[in-house]
């Protein structure tokens, strides 16, 4: 995948120069800052995941608080490869929560030896094989929290459907970099600095994509930026390219909104005759 080219010269280009399991590293180019910005918006805020969103605990003798535990088992990814299959709760039609909305997961653990014993994410249990915390080869999680001898955790959990617009941790994304203009030509930036630029302001890797231009050239001050640099690196929940595209669909999906809304607007008789016509029989 290092070095390919998805698009053609008129239309905006994605060149993928590494991609590995939870990171992608792309440069988008012949397109505006906020069609870039918009996807990168869309990354980090708007693909939906599972989470954990309710946690009724049976027993809790350890020495963190229900809330305390419950906020760290809402910030655990869950693998979410399947997250189109299931419905938002706002649109479901069961009372509270169902298999079609929501994933179950249970956690009984008690420390009945000397010492500690540290609980991990992966001894979650889950009423979805598909849907379960994300690991890495042996690694056993997330450590969520330690038991001394006598000490039990006795937890049911909900996992729902969402994303980060309502709660960071439905978020795909770790981190997000974004940059554009690695010489600054445009000048949309402006250094502070003690003796020299170049000195305290070491360029990126993505300097060597670009010239620089000549400082004594004439500046163009309707020169716009065309060429932007991403960086993604997700939490494991979603594979990275799987964001890229989900958010591309998303914004797909706002602009053909807008589209229909805007051609309403436009024939608001021929939606006025549809209000009026007469019912089917």
């Amino acid at each position: 995948m290092n070095g390919a080219t998805v698009g053609d010269s008129h239309t905006p280009q994605i060149r993928i120069r590494s991609l590995d399991r939870n990171a992608v590293d792309f440069v988008l180019s012949n397109t505006q800052l906020s069609v870039a910005n918009s996807l990168r918006r869309a990354m980090i805020a708007e693909v939906p995941t599972m989470a954990i969103d309710l946690v009724q605990f049976i027993e809790n003798t350890t020495v963190l608080a229900d809330e305390f535990l419950a906020h760290r088992l809402g910030l655990v990814p869950l693998v979410s490869h399947n997250v189109d299959q299931f419905k938002y709760t706002r649109d479901c039609t069961c009372t509270e929560y169902c298999k079609d909305c929501s994933v179950e997961f249970t956690l009984h653990v008690k420390c009945t030896e000397p010492g500690t014993r540290i609980v991990y994410s992966s001894e979650l249990i889950s009423s979805n094989k598909d849907v379960v915390p994300v690991t890495e080869g042996d690694d056993q999680g997330v450590a969520l929290l330690k038991l001394r001898k006598g000490q039990e955790i006795n937890l049911h959990c909900v996992a729902k459907k969402g994303v980060a617009k309502e709660h960071a941790k439905w978020s795909p994304c770790a981190a997000v970099g974004f940059e554009y203009d690695p010489h600054n030509n445009l000048r949309h930036l402006n250094y502070w600095y003690e003796k020299s630029i170049k000195d305290e302001w070491p360029l990126s890797k993505n300097a060597e994509e670009e010239t620089e231009n000549d400082p004594d050239a004439p500046f163009n001050y309707k020169a716009e930026p065309t060429t932007f640099y991403f960086n993604v690196e997700t939490v494991g929940s979603l594979e990275p390219q799987a964001v890229v595209v989900k958010a591309t669909r998303v914004l797909q999906e706002k602009l053909g909104a807008l589209q229909l809304a805007l051609e309403e607007d436009q024939n608001p008789d021929t939606t006025a005759n549809m209000d009026d016509a007469e019912p089917w029989v």
